[in-house]
């Protein structure tokens, strides 16, 4: 757990996208991003379980059509938050997404990571012992600890990013609009980090 924990505290794409939704969204949104994350989580530790992560270590094509089509879905959230423009009422805050489609976002993110699967692929074996029983029973049981403390790191981190967002949002339409063009562009570096950053 100590070693999971300084790993959930180093900042990456996931941590990344709940601080772009909370600060332009509110804390709420974070919230369930994170949530969305941990679900997403979940279904790399179900593979690893069952042994599907070795195949996109195994298969680099799986892999890139995995990366690509993740780096193009972040793209493309920060293509769509880069040109939403403040409604004709004065509303300042970025157009905000269903909380039902925050957590779908968050859970796709993820999922569409293939180095998350490597991660775990690389990190949770390290922790099983096969003469302490089922290693596909212990390496779900880590994975779950593993994505429990990561998800109340998340939820912290969207707390704390959204309190900024509010304070920047109370700053007028021009922090608005700055605070939409910075969610964008922070999502289409996560998208291009993630198609041209191999391994």
């Amino acid at each position: 757990m100590a070693a999971a924990l300084a790993l959930n505290l180093t900042p990456g794409p996931d941590m990344l996208y709940v601080i772009a939704r909370s600060t332009a969204e509110g804390r709420r949104a974070g919230v369930v991003s994170a949530f969305g994350i941990g679900v997403g989580t979940l279904v790399h530790i179900t593979a690893l379980a069952l042994g599907l992560s070795a195949l996109l270590a195994a298969v680099p094509v799986a892999y890139d059509i995995v990366r690509y089509a993740g780096a193009a879905y972040l793209i493309y959230l920060g293509v769509r938050a880069i040109v939403r423009l403040p409604g004709l009422t004065g509303d300042v805050a970025v157009e905000r997404a269903s909380l039902r489609a925050v957590f779908r976002q968050g859970v796709t993110t993820n999922v569409l990571n293939p180095k998350v699967a490597l991660f775990f692929l690389a990190f949770l074996p390290q922790f099983v012992d096969p003469s302490r029983g089922s290693a596909v029973f212990q390496t779900a049981a880590l994975g779950l600890m593993f994505d429990v403390q990561g998800t109340l790191v998340n939820i912290g981190v969207a707390v704390g990013a959204s309190s900024l967002g509010t304070w920047l949002r109370t700053r007028g339409e021009r922090s608005g609009r700055v605070l939409g063009r910075m969610t964008g562009v922070l999502f289409i570096g996560l998208g291009a980090r993630l198609a041209w950053k191999r391994g």
